[in-house]
Formats: C-alpha cells, structure tokens, sequence
C-alpha cells in the first residue's frame, strides 16, 4: 500500500495542480504525504521542510536538472525536460536530482534566479520562433517558472495544427527546430547546492535515460535513488535495486505527477519512514 509520493508538480512550475488543492489530490489518492517538487523552482508559499495540510504531510522539494560531463568525473569515479542522457562515452548527459526537505540557503536561492532568468528568455526564444514561423498568436504569458509544457498546451490551443504531443514531436522537443538548449548547473555543482539546502538528494527516474547504468553510477555521490516510478511501461528494477545496495542509497518514489491524478507510484510505509528519519536529522 503506498503512502507517499514524493514526485508531485504544481503550477508554480509545469503541473497543473494549485498547492491548495494537493491535500484534497492526495486523500483522493489515499496517500498520507506528498513532496513538492516542482522545476528549478522552490515554492513560495511552502515556508518550512515539512509542514500538515489539510491532514496531508507536505514535503518541500525541488527537481533540478544538472549537467553531467565525461564519465568519471564525478567523485564517486563512475563516472535532463525529460532528461535524456547521451549513451556515447564520455558525453555530457542531463540528469534530474530531487532535493527533500528544502531549507534554502544564499546559494540555491541564487543560483535558481540564474536559472528562471535562463528560462524565462529561453522561453521567449521558442515562442517568438513558433509565433513567427507558424503565423500564429500563442498567447502565452512567459514569466519565471515557464516550461516546454507550456508551450505546447498554447500550441495545442491555438490556430496551429499540432496537439500538445505534436508539438513537442515536430516542433520543440530535443533536437527539433524550435528546441533551444537551457543551461543547467553541473552535476557537482548541482549536488553540493542541494547538499546545504535538502535533507536528502536523490536521483530521479532513473531508467528514463538512454544510460541507466552511467546515470545510476553517479547515485554513488547522492543519498537516495528514485525506485518507484510510474515510466508508463514496464521497466526491469535490477539496475536500480542494485544502485541501492551498492551504494547503501534510500529508495524513494512518486508519481512525476502534471496533473491532478497523483499515487501512481510511490513509497510504501516502510520505506516513507526511513525517507522521514533521514529529513529528520535521523
């Protein structure tokens, strides 16, 4: 029985659910906790680690996208948007991180400014190059938080004929033509950021990249790995059972949820106990 999913996105990034109305998702959902964890950003009205609402537990979270470069360059020696790590040796690979129990410092705080501001003119870039090519108004209002999700729900929603899949497929999704590359921190810079901010840092869906393995090597230098996933196929768990054993990690689990819908992973009580004690200073 799960209790807890600790992958849950609202609108202050790219989901579509208000904070106000996750208490009411998660008993929907029959889960008992839930983390924040929207992109890049951290959640202006959530003012503590871990605060009750509405007789749900909520976790203030993060999901950060970093930069990993040559294999081994991190310090364990092994050494992402969707996050697709290349499967080259040696490439650079996206990769997203899931900081719990967020306690912003001077560091993280500016360095997420950095980042919507790099967000935000890369949004102004895509919108400006589909508005022109295609002829259409978008429409869209492109402020701090703004995601590639966005854009393709205006695009859905305008004269254009392209759906929201449609539109990352042919226009905006990696590699096509109105895809501009954001710049991201490194994965030890990254890392360390959360380090001083988060009670635990953990590696999210790990077998979405197009190298699990070379993305679960660097889980050596992380606390916890995202073991509970909902990928929307059936995934062997080996690689990732074996990272937690390897490296002693926490296994964490949530849903990635835009939506409303959430609990379509998570963790069971056990495991969201051992989470709780580690966000606890346990």
């Amino acid at each position: 029985m799960l209790v807890a999913d600790l992958h849950v996105h609202t609108t202050n990034s790219d989901g579509s659910l208000a904070l106000a109305a996750v208490p009411e998702a998660a008993r929907a959902a029959g889960v008992e906790a839930v983390a924040i964890t929207d992109h890049d950003r951290l959640h202006p009205d959530l003012d503590a680690p871990i605060a009750e609402r509405g007789g749900v537990t909520v976790i203030h979270g993060i999901e950060l996208r970093v930069e990993a470069g040559e294999q081994g360059s991190s310090s364990g020696g092994q050494g992402s948007d969707g996050g697709r790590a290349s499967s080259d040796d040696g490439a650079a690979m996206r990769l997203d991180l899931l900081g719990y129990g967020v306690r912003p410092t001077p560091d993280l705080t500016a360095e997420l400014d950095r980042i919507q501001t790099d967000r935000v003119e890369r949004g102004r870039r895509i919108v400006a190059d589909v508005e022109g090519e295609l002829g259409v108004d978008l429409g869209i209002d492109v402020e701090p938080g703004i995601g590639r999700p966005h854009v393709a729900r205006a695009i859905a929603d305008s004269a254009a004929d392209y759906d929201y899949e449609g539109a990352f497929a042919e226009l905006i999704g990696d590699g096509r033509p109105f895809h501009h590359v954001r710049e991201v921190p490194s994965f030890e810079r990254g890392v360390a950021l959360l380090d001083g901010a988060c009670g635990l840092v953990s590696l999210a869906h790990p077998l979405r990249y197009d190298d699990p393995e070379r993305a679960l090597a660097l889980a050596g230098d992380l606390g916890g790995v995202e073991r509970h996933y909902d990928y929307g196929r059936t995934v062997d768990p080996a690689p990732v059972e074996r990272a937690i054993e390897r490296f002693d990690l926490l296994p964490t689990g949530g849903s990635d949820a835009h939506d409303a819908t959430l609990g379509r992973a998570g963790l069971g009580a056990a495991d969201y106990r051992r989470v709780r004690a580690r966000l606890n200073g346990g």
